[in-house]
């Protein structure tokens, strides 16, 4: 049986239900052209903005504990 153009999976409704399930947002302001340099050195790494971010954060408190 065919779904209905309603009962048809909703990809981006779903993977905001799941990130808002399991991730806290945390928005940080920073310099113009910081953003840039950051997406452009975490794309080197082979990483997000987010893993990098998060890996930066990381190695900071486990030096600072």
């Amino acid at each position: 049986m065919a779904r209905t153009r309603t009962e048809e999976f909703n990809q981006i409704k779903y993977q905001n239900e799941f990130n808002k399930a399991n991730y806290d947002r945390v928005e940080v302001n920073m310099p113009k052209g910081k953003k840039a340099v950051i997406k452009g050195v975490a794309k080197a790494a082979g990483q997000s903005v987010s893993e990098y971010i998060n890996q930066a954060i990381d190695e900071r408190m486990e030096r600072e504990s």
